[in-house]
């Protein structure tokens, strides 16, 4: 089994994140922030990915730390629920239509972390979660994940369209990328014999 469990607590934020790579999409989301609640039920059920996540943190200030933090912690989860990446597809990419709103998102389960976000929103606000928010919990996700993540937004007049076209996006990329391979015959898919390194 593909899990993994991480706790992280620190002054600002109390969260606790598990994932079953294999699994069917179920999501059990609770961090406080209504809209964001959402992006993770996306990204879970479009993914096949199970994802839990509980978290407190300090939304009298904002949703930022939480937002980050919930990121970070993802993040974590998955590179530890993908140990060595052997026999996993590794590339992935796709075009994801959000009604108006048409987002590309291309992922390589790599080790390396790189995030490429060319998104933009034409309003500040999605009710009251602010819009860049959005790249700040790509950026923590890419980054604690170790995958290079490209996402760009092609077209799109709508916030909530354009930031679901990104959530819905990286969750068909990840189902794809994570996936075991059967002709790589358990193999790290790198010359290398290995990957991120």
């Amino acid at each position: 089994m593909r899990t993994a469990t991480i706790k992280r607590k620190t002054k600002e934020t109390d969260i606790a994140v598990s994932v079953n790579l294999d699994g069917k999409g179920v999501s059990d989301v609770a961090t406080g922030i209504g809209f964001f609640d959402h992006m993770l039920d996306l990204l879970a059920r479009h993914s096949g990915i199970d994802i839990s996540v509980k978290a407190q943190g300090d939304l009298h200030v904002d949703h930022h730390h939480t937002t980050e933090d919930v990121g970070i912690a993802l993040g974590q989860a998955v590179k530890q629920a993908l140990g060595d990446m052997a026999g996993i597809t590794r590339y992935a990419g796709v075009h994801l239509p959000m009604d108006e709103t048409l987002s590309r998102v291309v992922i390589d389960i790599s080790g390396r972390p790189v995030l490429v976000f060319r998104v933009e929103f034409p309003r500040d606000k999605i009710g009251e979660f602010d819009t860049e928010l959005v790249r700040e919990w790509f950026h923590a996700f890419a980054m604690n994940a170790g995958i290079t993540l490209h996402v760009e937004t092609l077209y799109g007049e709508n916030s909530h369209h354009i930031s679901e076209s990104c959530f819905k996006g990286l969750a068909r990329a990840l189902r794809a990328a994570v996936a075991i391979d059967p002709r790589a015959n358990g193999a790290v898919p790198s010359t290398k014999g290995q990957l991120g390194g």
